[in-house]
């Protein structure tokens, strides 16, 4: 149910800091809820009427709109202060996000030997990185791991396997696994595979695979320098294959890859035309051995930044952190969960250790959110 945003805004004054004429020009919308600097409420007003804008808050045009537009997300990126922004994202969150939080796991199924040259990634066989390798797993292994993600109250479960897709052989394998695990646990199953057929994904979908997720990683515009072995066409033609076998679809990416601000809002913008609304961040973990390792960590107040940006292009998505995440502090958690994130991965993930399940449902609590 949406909530009251009026209300977000409803206090008298909220002070501005840095405030300069392009961001408030950028912002002036909520100008009727708030204070900017040393401006009085009837100042602010007047100068909306000077300034043309449509007597609205910014909240409820974002709503109206299903997102900010292009443009918009752009001049926002570059003008509009964190703290700012981050309240506007939080404002959208709330009036449009889901607040019971989406938790997921993920079981490394199968790992290493990948022949594909994902510049980021410690399993292509490319590089030399102390990524574990062995064949797919054996369908008891797996259900032992979805039981306990079960009996800790997570709600998904993700086989994921290397490589750039299954064999047939390992395609059937997948299908008995997920058959065995629906009569065993009752946990939802999610599977990241590679570049699967339709055919494929329609046996995986019979056999209860009901998510399938394959992320786009990064801009359109910036993906050739990062990986030369795939296309980001082959990727959204797996997702659409998905979709049409009757699966929910999970896509997102990796921030922090040596792309601009920019291209983060054209990935943004390439999920929100696909009508994602699973959409994991990542945050780079440079890996010894890869192309990226010397890649140089984006700094906190960036990734807030970019999850902020993130709910307003996509205000009804779940925005899930994944890997990378356990270097932020534990303000710069909070604040990105206050930015947008409702949703994760949680526990380890695939050759990066995560956080325990405790910690992060004493995180997700205290930001507001239901289990």
């Amino acid at each position: 149910m949406k909530r009251n945003y009026r209300k977000l805004f409803s206090k008298k004054s909220l002070r501005f800091r840095r405030w300069g004429h392009k961001s408030y020009s950028a912002f002036c919308s909520i100008g009727r809820h708030v204070t900017i600097g040393h401006v009085s409420k009837g100042i602010a007003d007047a100068s909306l009427e000077k300034s043309g804008a449509i007597d609205e808050t910014m909240v409820e045009r974002i709503i109206r709109k299903g997102g900010l537009d292009r443009g918009e997300a752009e001049n926002m990126a570059g003008e509009v202060p964190l703290p700012q922004l981050t309240a506007l994202a939080s404002a959208v969150t709330a009036a449009c996000a889901s607040r019971r939080f989406d938790t997921c796991s993920i079981i490394n199924a199968k790992s290493g030997r990948c022949p594909e040259d994902c510049k980021w990634c410690a399993q292509s066989a490319r590089y030399h990185t102390e990524a574990s390798v062995y064949p797919l797993l054996d369908r008891d292994s797996i259900l032992k791991a979805a039981r306990q993600c079960e009996e800790k109250g997570i709600g998904r479960f993700s086989i994921v396997t290397s490589g750039r897709r299954l064999t047939g052989k390992e395609v059937g394998s997948i299908c008995d696994t997920a058959a065995f695990l629906r009569k065993e646990c009752g946990i939802s199953l999610c599977l990241s595979a590679g570049l699967l057929d339709k055919d494929s994904l329609s046996r995986l979908h019979s056999a209860g695979i009901s998510r399938y997720h394959c992320n786009l990683e990064t801009a359109p515009s910036y993906f050739g320098q990062l990986c030369s072995t795939h296309t980001q066409s082959e990727k959204i033609k797996t997702l659409s294959s998905a979709r049409e076998a009757g699966m929910d679809i999970c896509s997102g990416g990796i921030i922090g890859m040596g792309e601009t601000m920019v291209q983060r809002l054209e990935l943004a913008f390439a999920l929100r035309e696909l009508g994602v609304k699973s959409v994991p961040i990542n945050i780079l973990s440079p890996i010894k051995g890869t192309p990226l390792a010397g890649q140089i960590p984006i700094s906190e107040d960036e990734i807030i930044r970019t999850v902020a940006l993130f709910r307003l292009v996509m205000p009804d998505a779940y925005l899930r952190f994944a890997g990378g995440r356990a270097r932020l502090s534990e303000g710069a958690l909070m604040a990105a969960f206050k930015a947008g994130i409702n949703s994760a991965i949680i526990g380890d993930m695939l050759t990066t250790t995560g956080a325990d399940v405790a910690t992060d449902k004493s995180r997700i609590l205290a930001a507001g959110y239901i289990l």
